[in-house]
This record gives C-alpha cells, sequence and structure tokens, in this order.
C-alpha cells in the first residue's frame, strides 16, 4: 500500500514565511518603542545636570582684542611713505588701475636710474605692495634676454617713460609667455629711437613757437 506525498503550493509557502516577517517586525518596533523613552529620559536628565552646572559659574565679558582697541596703524604709515617718495603722485597715478592712461602689461617702458644707462623691455608683470611696489621689465642685451625688478618709489629710479603702448590690451596680469622665443619682443632699441625722434622733433616745435610769440 503506498502514500503519496502531501505537497503544498508554493504561493501558501510565501505567505507563511511573509506572515512570519512581518510578526518579527512587528516585536521589534514595539520593543524599541518601549526601550525609546527611558534612552530619551537619561539624556535629558544628562542635559539638564550639565546646564545646571555651567549655570553655578560665573561668566565674563570676552575681553576686547588689541586690534579692535587699536587699528592697524600700517595702512595710514604706507601712505605717508608714498606721499613722501612720490609727492606729485605721478609714479602712483602711472601704475594706477582707476587711470585709462597708466602703463599695462605689454607696454614697453624706460626706467632711468641715478647710475647706468636707461634700460628699456617689455613691461610684463607688476608686483603691488605699496611702498616696495616693483614692475618687472625684460629687455635684450648683446642677444640675451635680460629681465629686471625696478621699485617704482625708489629714490634711484628717476624717470618711468611709456615708449610704446600696446595697442590691445593683454588677457592677463602676467606676460610669462613672452619668454618663450615665439613671444619674445626682442631688442627693443628701434622703439627707442622712434620715441626719441618724436620727441626731439616736438620739442623743436615748441621752442620754435615759443620764439615767435617772444618776438612778437
Amino acid at each position: 500500500m503506498s502514500f503519496a506525498p502531501l505537497r503544498r503550493p508554493v504561493g501558501c509557502l510565501k505567505s507563511v514565511f511573509r506572515r512570519a516577517r512581518q510578526q518579527r517586525a512587528t516585536q521589534r518596533s514595539l520593543g524599541t518603542a518601549a526601550v525609546a523613552p527611558t534612552v530619551n529620559q537619561a539624556i535629558s536628565e544628562r542635559q539638564r545636570a550639565s546646564r545646571e552646572k555651567v549655570e553655578r559659574f560665573e561668566i565674563y565679558s570676552q575681553i576686547p582684542s588689541v586690534r579692535s582697541l587699536n587699528p592697524d596703524p600700517m595702512p595710514i604709515l604706507r601712505r605717508q611713505q608714498i606721499a613722501q617718495l612720490d609727492p606729485t603722485g605721478a609714479r602712483t597715478r602711472l601704475f594706477s588701475k582707476d587711470h585709462a592712461d597708466s602703463a599695462k602689461v605689454g607696454d614697453v617702458l624706460m626706467v632711468t636710474t641715478q647710475s647706468g644707462e636707461p634700460f628699456s623691455g617689455a613691461f610684463i608683470q607688476i608686483r603691488r605692495r605699496g611702498v616696495d611696489t616693483a614692475i618687472l621689465l625684460r629687455g635684450q642685451m648683446m642677444k640675451t634676454g635680460v629681465e629686471t625688478w625696478f621699485k617704482i618709489y625708489s629714490p634711484s629710479v628717476t624717470g618711468i617713460d611709456i615708449i610704446w603702448r600696446r595697442p590691445k590690451r593683454a588677457r592677463r596680469a602676467r606676460l610669462t609667455y613672452m619668454r618663450k622665443p615665439k613671444h619674445d619682443m626682442g631688442s627693443v632699441d628701434h622703439l627707442v629711437s622712434a620715441w626719441k625722434r618724436e620727441r626731439y622733433s616736438l620739442r623743436s616745435k615748441s621752442k620754435q613757437t615759443g620764439g615767435g610769440k617772444a618776438r612778437t
């Protein structure tokens, strides 16, 4: 006599497992809900105790800093030094950001000092440091590229002239790419000689007009 095994459909087993998972989830949620109030109460008691400890101590007001009582004197000193070194303000206007006629990077400048010949070159970079503001010029001496820093407020610098202006404004504040052979201007002696001829002609014309007026 043979008995056939009892078989249950798969759908019934899935429903039984699903019901068991739901029961376990509800038991966990009930357990955490019962424990949570006690934990919150313990945290609130600790906060209340720490607050009472802090309230026992007397809290003094914050001591003002030295900078708040005494303002920084360096800006005033810088302005005084610049006014002493540049009384007319010509050097400040020459390298100011607000003036349209100021020198821009890419222009060709000529710097005259007390000792040595004037140095002319392309204006590559400016370093603004108040009284120590300096400009970097790149020129050529004996077919070799030379770069020199000049402090614009230095007493040894007797004159700074703009020899040639760049026709189009440079999009960079530092033209370091002019050190490459592709963009290097090379010697600027031809620009300096043209500027000197133009200046000499303007001076001669002004002298002639002045002399004619004196004769009349």
